[in-house]
């Protein structure tokens, strides 16, 4: 039994990552740490999960009891807190923040995202959980670059889900101003191309083109819809046959023959992709959901590598009929 402790409970991906450990098989949660909500009960905040667990959030941090650290915190907070804090030696870490996706010679983080990394990952001790939006638009690209095909300019925009600003609420997460709207922010300087980045030169080293992102913030609660088009000349059964290739061996990602929608991966750890040819330009359609795949579901994935589990384990989500 995997004894895990969660750092930051609160906010959505706490809350789904809780979820999803209190009904996996192999897992025993020893604490979830929150200090403005220590005392309360885990269904006083995440209330979806009345009836399955009996937990109260706490202050305290016995890292002495626990296999593995989750750390769910704003972004700054991982680096602080292991700056500051004795860690024991046989601790595992899986940071679902931002602070360690680039990797360097400073950290011994690996990058987690499976389809890239998976041995390595294996091989771990420590983890950083990838991006939502990075998930979603590596997905799309990864088998192109194994194949040195990334040879122009990628074009990417990408639609998310409220949840994707956090639980805390700000003047473009209000219910109000969401509802019934759609904007675009932080065009071509979003922070998670710098890991995109690093993974495409990982596969193909003189990848060196821009990547020209266009995020936009939807009027949906959950959810990613990337649409990704790059300039390229070899004909589609071709391309497919590389896409089949790259993800036969892995569980979560799949091609589809169909133009997907949002709902089919909503409340899944899977992420679906499509494929077009227009002339010569390559179209890939890529959705995830931004708390599972692009999150939680994610680092449960990177756990069950990390402990030698079958992949899947506690993460055979099904998505809503309608």
């Amino acid at each position: 039994m995997i004894k895990v402790g969660i750092i930051g409970g609160a906010g959505y991906t706490a809350g789904e990552l809780i979820r999803l450990l209190i009904n996996h098989p192999d897992v025993k949660i020893i604490f979830v740490n929150s200090s403005s909500n220590a005392g309360n009960k885990i269904t006083d905040v995440h209330e979806g999960l009345y009836g399955e667990t009996d937990l109260t959030f706490t202050d305290e941090l016995p890292l002495e009891k626990i296999d593995l650290l989750f750390f769910c915190t704003a972004h700054g907070d991982t680096r602080q807190f292991l700056d500051t804090h004795t860690i024991p030696d046989s601790l595992k870490i899986i940071d679902l923040s931002m602070d360690y996706r680039i990797e360097s010679p400073e950290n011994d983080f690996v990058y987690g995202l499976p389809e890239l990394n998976r041995r390595r990952i294996c091989a771990a001790k420590k983890v950083a959980n990838p991006g939502c939006f990075a998930t979603c638009i590596q997905l799309a690209v990864l088998p192109l670059a194994k194949h040195l095909l990334l040879n122009d300019e990628l074009h990417v925009n990408a639609i998310t889900g409220s949840t994707g600003a956090g639980v805390k609420p700000s003047a473009t997460s209000h219910f109000s101003w969401r509802n019934d709207n759609i904007s675009i922010y932080k065009p071509f300087t979003h922070q998670h191309l710098g890991e995109i980045k690093q993974s495409l030169r990982q596969l193909q080293n003189s990848f060196q083109s821009e990547i020209n992102f266009i995020p936009v913030r939807g009027n949906f609660s959950r959810g990613i819809f990337a649409t990704t088009y790059i300039h390229c000349k070899v004909e589609l059964d071709e391309i497919k046959k590389i896409y089949e290739e790259y993800y036969s061996d892995h569980s979560f990602t799949f091609l589809t023959d169909r133009n997907p929608d949002l709902k089919q991966v909503v409340n899944t750890n899977k992420c679906l992709l499509y494929l077009e040819k227009h002339d010569d330009k390559l179209l890939i359609v890529s959705v995830i959901d931004n708390l599972l795949k692009g999150a939680s579901g994610q680092a449960v994935h990177n756990m069950n590598l990390l402990f030698g589990l079958e992949e899947t384990v506690g993460l055979r989500l099904k998505p809503s009929a309608f």
